[in-house]
């Protein structure tokens, strides 16, 4: 009996043995495990590139005539005519409207009629004072009467320059019954019918002649955009590279010259007025219209170039996160010194071909593994 409780218990300090060493080996026999790396950030890279980058100012502008005439008639009468196409091209000197003439050329003959008459009046007159002036040399008339037949004669003189002015003024209306366009340019509708009276006094006129080829285009920049400008045209004595381009900015409408400059800044709204001249030969302008304006300052030659998107602001400024050839990261400070649509030009420690980060980077720290994919929008080039 004895015996058997001996064996019990040796039998049961071996088991404790086994399992104490069995919890220490499972505690200290294993290996430390290694610790996880951190995955790859997935984001977008562009690269950078090298490029001419027009350096521009934009602003939103309204199409004018050049110059915008109203017709309106100089004499009162009945309008027989009016020929002008409605809406279409004239040309300076084409007829647009007959007023009836019959009452003014009836005018003139009656003129030309008086002055006639006056002018045989002032033949007479000149030569009964030279009768009297041989008679007076003789001591046979009054010296008196010789000095009214003088007078006679100036006033007489005065009268035919009266008639001549009357014949002139006559002419004139007569030539006002035929109502031509003082320029070329584009009709605009018919305001009155033939058939009605017309006056100089109607305050509608007959129609309007835009002037569009050439065409205006008006529009504002501020007054820092307009020092810049004022720099660039060395004082708006060299011409300005100026573009019409559609408001959806889906196409170039035209190109031409900055003109006129307004003499002051607005104090209202802190912006100078200027206009600008296109040719509009294909008359892709239209009064009225409103338009995208493009001026070109300058153009900054091979600089470097990235998306915009690629921009980062630190406490230092900007900078761009570069990505090395172990797919690691590294925040390189630059300076932006130009910016044009999605284009940034930049300067600093960054070469051609860098890949930087465009898209992801707000989750990225310098040392920071990613894994990059090229984005189309990396290849956008100015315009």
């Amino acid at each position: 009996m004895a015996t058997s409780k001996r064996r019990f218990r040796s039998g049961f300090v071996v088991l404790g043995v086994i399992a104490l060493a069995l919890f220490a080996w499972g505690i200290f026999g294993k290996k430390p495990a290694k610790p996880q790396k951190a995955p790859a950030v997935a984001v977008a890279v562009a690269r950078v590139t090298s490029q001419d980058v027009p350096v521009v100012i934009t602003a939103l502008g309204a199409a004018q005539p050049w110059s915008s005439v109203t017709i309106h008639a100089q004499v009162s009468g009945k309008l027989l005519s009016v020929p002008f196409p409605e809406g279409g091209d004239v040309r300076a000197g084409q007829l647009l409207a007959q007023i009836d003439p019959a009452p003014f050329e009836a005018a003139l003959l009656q003129a030309q009629g008086t002055l006639k008459r006056d002018q045989a009046l002032l033949e007479d007159a000149r030569l009964d004072l030279a009768r009297y002036q041989t008679l007076a040399a003789q001591d046979s008339i009054a010296r008196q009467q010789v000095d009214t037949q003088a007078a006679l004669v100036k006033q007489d003189e005065g009268t035919v320059v009266g008639d001549e002015g009357a014949v002139k003024t006559a002419q004139v209306n007569l030539g006002y019954c035929r109502i031509t366009s003082p320029t070329s340019g584009r009709a605009g509708v018919r305001l009155v019918d033939a058939g009605n009276l017309v006056s100089a006094s109607d305050a509608t006129g007959i129609t309007t002649v835009n002037e569009v080829s050439p065409i205006a285009v008006t529009f504002t920049v501020p007054q820092g955009d307009f020092q810049r400008l004022f720099e660039a045209s060395e004082g708006f004595r060299r011409p300005m590279k100026t573009e019409a381009i559609s408001q959806d900015n889906s196409g170039l409408l035209d190109i031409g010259e900055l003109s006129i400059a307004d003499n002051h800044v607005d104090a209202a709204t802190a912006t100078v007025e200027l206009k600008a001249r296109f040719p509009n030969a294909k008359q892709t302008l239209w009064p009225g219209q409103f338009v995208n304006v493009q001026l070109t300052l300058q153009t900054l030659a091979h600089v470097l170039t990235v998306p915009n998107t690629a921009i980062n602001q630190g406490p230092n400024g900007a900078f761009l996160y570069v990505v090395g050839p172990d797919d690691a990261v590294a925040a390189r400070p630059v300076k932006v010194v130009a910016s044009q649509g999605d284009i940034v030009v930049v300067k600093g420690n960054v070469k051609v071909g860098d890949a930087v980060v465009v898209d992801g980077q707000m989750v990225l720290k310098p040392g920071m593994k990613v894994r990059a994919a090229t984005t189309p929008s990396a290849k956008t080039a100015a315009t």
